[in-house]
């Protein structure tokens, strides 16, 4: 799984797993051609705040699970994390607001702001729908430009990870800004779509 506006259909795209450090060769690391992209049918890239951010990519082979490569859960279909829930963002976005770029995957603890909080007209307002899942907002940690595409994980009480949410966007105010959270497509929204897709 990807986020939609992450896809540029006339590119060529290669998935790597295992990988950590961007500028070195890792034995780890494993880059695997793609077979075929679908992006959701009703995304709209000049409307990013109808949702429907999101794409899944079939890889040309089965991928081999290591210690550093292993396979995430999707969550229940209608899964509603609670407020403040914590959950981890990955990345290798911007260090900062206009900053550089990482060398290393970065991973950072977020809590969950529930949608009632998150639709405030001091937080985000109407430009979060039921199909999101916001994160963050506390003005110190968050996600940044170039994480997006990237998951949402979070341990559920039967202690298996589940991806929750796609990185979508962040404010044009700062990837840090109060009462701004990082904004992920709500992966349990879209089971569904995810079944049919693989199925097809």
């Amino acid at each position: 799984m990807t986020a939609a506006h992450c896809i540029d259909m006339k590119l060529n795209y290669r998935v790597v797993v295992g990988k950590h450090n961007l500028k070195e060769a890792e034995p780890t690391a494993k880059a695997y051609r793609t077979a075929k992209i679908i992006v959701h049918r009703q995304w709209n890239p000049i409307l990013l705040s109808i949702g429907n951010d999101i794409a899944m990519i079939k890889l040309s082979e089965h991928v081999t699970l290591t210690d550093q490569v292993q396979l995430a859960c999707i969550p229940a279909p209608d899964t509603i994390l609670a407020q403040s829930y914590p959950c981890y963002i990955t990345g290798w976005g911007r260090l900062s607001t206009g900053g550089p770029i990482s060398d290393t995957l970065q991973q950072a603890l977020m809590s969950v702001v529930d949608h009632e909080t998150c639709t405030q007209n001091d937080w985000w307002g109407v430009s979060i729908r039921r199909s999101m899942v916001c994160a963050g907002g506390d003005g110190v940690v968050g996600g940044c430009n170039g994480d997006s595409g990237g998951p949402l994980n979070c341990k559920n009480p039967e202690g298996v990870w589940e991806v929750h949410g796609i990185a979508s966007f962040v404010s044009g105010l700062g990837c840090n800004y109060g009462k701004k959270p990082t904004v992920f497509t709500r992966v349990s929204d879209f089971n569904e779509w995810i079944d049919k897709t693989m199925m097809d």
